[in-house]
């Protein structure tokens, strides 16, 4: 029997995952194997939380593989050398794994290719269309993404037919042996993220299900933090434990099926979305310099202040600014944070503080769930003013502003921010501008239960301004 090995790298799912189906074409016998690197459980940007999410995934694939009849096989070590050493064990003929864009998964694929003495394929399958599909008419990339999305919708829409079923058994593979995998670290119970494939797929259909389907209103509601307007997606996408040609089809069914056409503009707004995040795997394929700098370099001659003290009260959730701290309390309690907020507290940090962005993004890749290098980076360079297709450097978030905007009944800051939960409502945002007598009757008492503004944003905006502008000269 033919044998060859499908390498699970972020694609911890069984339905259309292209690398298993390509494998599974090949070959009589597909050995599943998942290789913990240390070069990433070891990264500066590993998140607990994240790993513990990814943990619980390959659990789940597991017990699907093995209600299938097959079994995962887990390895520690170099990808290059596991990898090299279990296809010689089982006499593979090819390797076949997703294509991924970051640096040092090119770097790694590279490494693991000359070790191997068979091929290793890549197949698509991380975005919805292949990496490079997508490109100008002389063949250049899109650094813009309206240009880029417009391109993009020009190709044939996701059908059911593009969708690989799962396969229905798994050969045993009762001669290699496997290691088990790590109990720790755990996800904590408050996170409200179920790892796996069955999950994955209930939330969307739970999201798209129906002419009352929250993808109907979305477009209103996908920038209300203290509402659940989005789909939840984002970790399972970061996993691969739901294929994004799924939520594309998902998406063009929702809008075809579209009961009005506020619904079917809403249903089209999520899938501009997903759109933007194929987008910003484009990008870094095509300029992974980003993960080390902007996107235009001359804004890394940005003269950052980079306050630690002000950093660290930006990470705790104490900066004074309500909707700021909710937002960064809520990523700490669950690994996640709502869109908006994080466009929030990115400009904060980097415009009212003058701290470095690549400070933020770090933060953000050790706490989310859903952190992702290519759009992790893409979103803090966009707020930033920084990157491609960026928001220009002189639009800068009032703090304030965004939470009487996105949070006006100021039911997302009473969640996060306790200390607040008796304020009154005209001044849930700004709290610093109540009376003492206010503040007593509210039992919180600005600078002693909860922190004054640590940054006067008329200020700190005339600051950034000056920063960026003496770059720009």
């Amino acid at each position: 029997m033919r044998t060859a090995i499908w390498w699970i790298r972020r694609d911890l799912r069984l339905t259309d995952n292209q690398a298993l189906t390509s494998a599974l074409a090949h070959a009589e016998k597909v050995i599943p194997l998942f290789v913990l690197d240390p070069a990433l459980l070891h990264s500066r940007y590993v998140g607990e939380k994240r790993l513990a999410f990814m943990l619980g995934g390959l659990r789940g694939l597991d017990a699907e593989i093995a209600a299938r009849g097959g079994r995962l096989i887990v390895r520690t070590g170099a990808p290059a050398q596991v990898l090299a050493e279990v296809s010689a064990r089982c006499d593979a003929s090819a390797v076949y794994a997703e294509r991924d864009v970051s640096p040092y998964a090119v770097t790694r694929d590279a490494s693991v290719a000359a070790a191997l003495s068979v091929p290793l394929i890549l197949t698509d399958g991380v975005t919805i269309r292949p990496i490079g599909q997508v490109r100008k008419e002389d063949g250049a990339p899109y650094t813009v993404y309206t240009p880029y999305s417009r391109r993009w919708r020009a190709y044939p829409p996701i059908v059911r037919s593009d969708i690989a079923p799962a396969p229905r058994e798994f050969c045993p593979v009762p001669e290699l042996d496997s290691e088990p995998l790590p109990a720790q670290p755990a996800l904590p119970k408050a996170t409200p993220f179920a790892p796996g494939e069955a999950e994955a797929r209930a939330r969307l259909a739970a999201f798209v299900k129906g002419e009352r389907a929250p993808v109907y209103t979305y477009g209103e509601q996908r920038n209300r933090p203290d509402l659940e307007g989005t789909s939840g997606l984002s970790p399972y996408l970061r996993f691969g434990m739901i294929s994004p040609r799924l939520a594309a089809l998902a998406a063009y069914s929702a809008i075809e099926n579209a009961p009005n056409a506020a619904a079917r503009a809403s249903a089209d707004t999520w899938l501009s979305e997903l759109i933007w995040r194929d987008f910003y795997y484009t990008i870094l394929h095509y300029f992974p310099h980003v993960r080390r700098g902007a996107f235009r370099r001359e804004y890394d001659a940005i003269a950052w202040e980079n306050d630690e003290s002000l950093f660290a009260a930006w990470c705790a959730g104490q900066t004074g600014y309500p909707f700021i701290d909710a937002a960064m309390r809520q990523l700490a309690a669950l690994g996640w944070m709502h869109n908006r907020a994080r466009m929030a507290v990115a400009s904060f940090l980097v415009k009212d503080l003058l701290i470095d962005w690549r400070w933020g993004e770090r933060w953000f890749m050790q706490l989310l769930l859903d952190g992702d290098p290519a759009a992790n980076n893409g979103g803090w360079q966009w707020s930033a003013g920084v990157g491609t297709d960026a928001a220009p450097y002189f639009r800068i978030f009032n703090p304030v502003a965004q939470g009487q905007k996105f949070d006006p009944d100021g039911l997302y800051v009473r969640r996060w921010v306790p200390e607040l939960r008796t304020v009154p409502d005209k001044y849930i945002h700004e709290p610093w501008r109540m009376a003492r007598s206010d503040q007593l009757r509210a039992g919180c008492i600005i600078g002693r239960d909860y922190p004054t503004p640590i940054a006067d944003h008329a200020q700190a905006r005339a600051r950034v301004l000056a920063a960026y502008n003496a770059v720009k000269a």
